[in-house]
């Protein structure tokens, strides 16, 4: 246990590394590369197919990539199922409606955070789509295929992720250059 009460988590670069080996196994057993992003898209087809079917089935998209549960719907389930069982295992799991850092710098409204999640889960998904892919797809799935386009893209997620941290979590707009680990 930690000093905090709750487990220890993951070693980052225990995690990666057994990222990095799932993915190897996944194209040397199955053929098949990380990518989350069209799951999502094919996950609302789904959902509006039980609503208008006639809809779904005329749109272009959708003649092209079928709406259904494939491998790569169980990934991303996979990934879900994964997290919570590392969670449990490591004893890091929480129930947490809004994380203490957002709480202290944004305030402890719920529905708030619930509408920053929201935004930019739809930014994020937006982006997925504009690129054509999802950071998994074209960061991870890109590098172990030495694709010069997939160490672009990855070094572009953290620059991004970085900024957009510091923005949101620095004091001043991210003038103070030694908080944003903090």
């Amino acid at each position: 246990m930690s000093a905090n009460g709750r487990g220890k988590p993951w070693n980052p670069y225990i995690a990666g590394a057994l990222a990095g080996l799932l993915l190897v196994l996944s194209v040397w057993i199955t053929g098949k590369y990380f990518g989350a992003s069209t799951t999502f898209v094919r996950a609302a087809g789904m959902v509006e197919k039980t609503v208008a079917a006639e809809r779904v089935a005329a749109m272009p998209y959708f003649m092209k990539e079928k709406p259904k549960v494939d491998w790569q719907w169980m990934f991303v389930v996979g990934i879900a199922v994964g997290s919570l069982a590392a969670s449990l295992g490591s004893g890091t799991f929480r129930v947490q409606a809004v994380p203490d850092r957002f709480a202290a710098r944004f305030g402890p409204s719920v529905g708030r955070r619930f509408g920053v999640a929201f935004a930019g889960g739809v930014v994020a998904m937006f982006g997925a789509r504009l690129a054509d892919g999802c950071p998994s797809g074209h960061g991870l799935s890109g590098s172990l295929q030495l694709a010069a386009s997939g160490y672009v893209a990855l070094v572009c997620f953290f620059i991004g992720g970085v900024i957009v941290a510091r923005l949101l979590y620095c004091k001043n707009g991210g003038a103070s250059a030694g908080s944003a680990g903090r």
